[in-house]
């Protein structure tokens, strides 16, 4: 495919990355050379130093011939100027990078539309979505539900108190037919198991199972002790915590920690009336514990700095929280706060990159989801009849090497499955990929 991408900013960068890692035909756009050179060094794309709203400079990029034009600039009318102009100029298909929830409201949909703009993109709702997730169960560190909750994917960090330690998982019996190790994150590697495997003290275990078991598998990891969520503390007080409030304030008691006075006053009109704001800084203990932070479950650091939202989770932590959750937006961070026990880790610019992946798909794909701290993506297939998929049992598929089969949804029920499984035309299945070009798996399902 040829892509152009405007704006060589955090998002616009990692996706040039990650696409072009693929052998797409990617062109990268930026008024600001110094931010190519990177690019321009290190990836496999053709980058252009012009401002991705002249006519002329995307006529220069290939836009009347790509098949998809990305414009995430850092300024939202000037994405959506950049869109209109390329499918004025014969762009296929075109993305947008927005900032205002809004715009996302169905009833605007035809009317992006007819202004030749295909897609629209907010990182900070899609970060917030995946905070929310997170905050299901205050045992679990990264969750996702398939389908309603037919299928559950969780990671949990299995400690010294897990039943299930230092055993091959091809022994585990009874317990195994309730879930399904789809991989395991040690140290800085990632692996897809097999039977002789064994989970060891402080992995993290990524497990596919149904709703109905995941009480069973709290246990099986020790984590009996585990309160649930009531009160979750978030500090910071930008978009992603707007969006991240507005969906948990009616499960959860909210309290959002803003250290400017000024956005503190404007929160209070943002979020819903039963959310506090507090005017504070988020890294002082003596102002969590008035707060009363013991007696919160859950704590999120949103703020814009990866070392503030380390050092206020490590203080949370300090406090008793168990449960804490940080933006992070530099993946060399990111490592440090997984080695850090931060807990969960949320990457915009992953996040953003792996939902505007999941539009590139030939073959029906409902789910795409990045897992920043583990180099791995869970992807969702629809299986197409007489598919490759549909016509060998799963152990004789030759999946890739770093590719498992974690469950299918037939029919609204969730299916654990086994090499045994037979995969049938309209199965929804998910797939657990590390490292891959997802795009190997393509033709499996289609």
């Amino acid at each position: 495919m040829r892509i152009i991408i405007a704006g060589a900013g955090a998002v616009g960068t990692h996706l040039a990355n990650l696409l072009s890692r693929e052998k797409h035909d990617i062109v990268l756009v930026d008024q600001d050379e110094t931010r190519l050179e990177e690019p321009s060094r290190h990836f496999d794309l053709l980058t252009i130093n012009v401002s991705a709203t002249s006519i002329d400079g995307l006529r220069e990029a290939g836009a009347s011939s790509c098949d998809l034009l990305i414009a995430v600039t850092s300024d939202e009318s000037r994405n959506l100027t950049i869109c209109m102009i390329a499918h004025a100029l014969g762009a296929k298909k075109t993305v947008a990078r927005i900032d205002n929830s809004e715009y996302l409201d169905s009833l605007y949909r035809n009317y992006f539309k007819k202004m030749g703009i295909d897609s629209l993109i907010y990182p900070e709702r899609l970060a917030a979505q995946e905070i929310a997730g997170s905050m299901k169960m205050s045992w679990v560190r990264q969750s996702w539900e398939f389908h309603d909750g037919a299928l559950e994917l969780i990671g949990v960090k299995v400690r010294s108190t897990s039943s299930l330690l230092n055993k091959p998982l091809k022994e585990l019996g009874l317990e195994s037919r309730k879930f399904h190790v789809v991989a395991i994150k040690r140290r800085e590697e990632t692996l897809i198991p097999r039977g002789d495997d064994m989970l060891k003290d402080s992995d993290l275990v990524y497990f596919m199972t149904t709703r109905k078991h995941l009480p069973e598998i709290k246990h099986l990891c020790g984590k009996d002790n585990y309160e649930e969520i009531h009160s979750i503390m978030i500090v910071g007080g930008g978009r992603v915590a707007v969006q991240t409030a507005r969906m948990l304030s009616d499960r959860f008691n909210v309290k959002i920690i803003e250290i400017s006075e000024e956005r503190a006053k404007k929160l209070t009109t943002l979020v819903d009336e039963n959310v506090m704001v507090i005017h504070g800084d988020g890294r002082n203990l003596d102002l969590l514990i008035d707060e009363d932070i013991k007696k919160t479950q859950a704590f999120i650091a949103l703020t814009g700095s990866a070392e503030t939202n380390i050092l206020a989770c490590l203080a949370a932590k300090r406090l008793g929280v168990r449960k804490t959750a940080a933006i992070v937006e530099n993946l060399d961070y990111a490592a440090m706060a997984e080695s850090l026990d931060i807990g969960t880790i949320i990457n915009k610019k992953a996040i953003a990159a792996g939902h505007i992946y999941q539009m590139m798909l030939d073959v029906d794909v409902s789910n795409l989801k990045c897992l920043t701290v583990s180099a791995a993506d869970v992807v969702e297939f629809v299986a197409a009849e007489k598919s490759k998929a549909t016509r060998k049992l799963i152990k004789d598929l030759d999946l890739p090497k770093g590719a498992t089969i974690g469950g299918l949804v037939r029919n609204g029920e969730g299916i654990l499955v086994s090499g045994d499984t037979q995969i049938q035309s309209g199965d929804s299945v998910v797939v657990f990929c590390v490292e891959m070009d997802i795009r190997k798996l393509e033709h499996y399902f289609n």
